[in-house]
């Protein structure tokens, strides 16, 4: 030690110095430390989506399903190919202004050619569900999960089918592990309007509702909403309502 103290302090004093930087910064928590070129074209993106209500959740400049999820909700609305990538013609959109300024992922219109008067609609296409009054405003409207191999396009309306109950406000799974909460159901047998499902032993949801308005999952064929939405439905379908697929 001393000999290298007396051959070269300078270079000795360089690694001390490059070590005790190196603790510091593994001290720092990532969120306070300056982002790269690419996680700051993430977190740009992110805040984006964010103020267009397209849900990416924090702007972490982390590519991850969550933020997939918004970018697939932001190029649904647009009538993009939904592939959840920041790709040239999403990022053009995505900062667009005037004319061709981007809209909300939160607020749609409702689809041509989907009925009139009060009606539930939805749209396979963009993973959307609409509540239409009497003079064609939208009451609600969300996200949803479905299964478009099991539910076909047409037309249908709440009711009891099979000899089911039409309103189940606690309704269970075939699983019998999942509660179906606020359960409308609206075509044959079992297919509903429903909350995202929830474990019977420990109430959680199944998966999280940024999911909802996607195709990253599928359902058994029912239409899953988040607990506020389902809510909606419930209320909405206190008599016979048609509901369009579209």
């Amino acid at each position: 030690m001393k000999r290298l103290l007396r051959s070269a302090p300078g270079a000795l004093v360089s690694v001390v110095v490059g070590t005790v930087v190196v603790l510091l910064l593994s001290l720092v928590p990532a969120a306070a430390r300056p982002a790269a070129p690419g996680e700051e074209r993430v977190v740009q993106a992110q805040r984006r989506l964010n103020a267009l209500g397209c849900q990416a959740g924090r702007a972490d400049g982390r590519s991850d399903a969550w933020t997939r999820s918004a970018l697939i909700r932001f190029q649904s609305r647009h009538g993009f190919v939904q592939t959840g990538r920041l790709d040239e013609r999403t990022t053009r959109k995505l900062y667009a202004e005037g004319r061709w300024a981007a809209s909300r992922c939160d607020r749609r219109p409702v689809p041509a050619h989907s009925g009139t008067g009060r009606r539930i609609v939805i749209s396979q296409r963009q993973n959307w569900v609409w509540l239409v009054g009497p003079a064609g405003r939208v009451v609600a409207e969300g996200g949803m999960i479905d299964n478009p191999g099991v539910l076909r396009r047409g037309s249908h309306a709440t009711g009891s089918y099979c000899g089911r109950a039409a309103r189940i406000k606690l309704n269970r799974a075939s699983s019998g592990a999942m509660w179906l909460d606020n359960f409308v159901r609206f075509a044959p047998c079992g297919i509903g309007f429903h909350r995202i499902p929830r474990s019977m032993a420990s109430g959680r949801q199944i998966h999280a509702d940024w999911l909802l308005g996607t195709d990253m999952a599928k359902s058994h064929g029912c239409i899953r909403l988040s607990r506020e939405l389902s809510g909606k439905v419930w209320d909405f379908t206190v008599r016979r309502t048609p509901v369009r697929v579209v």
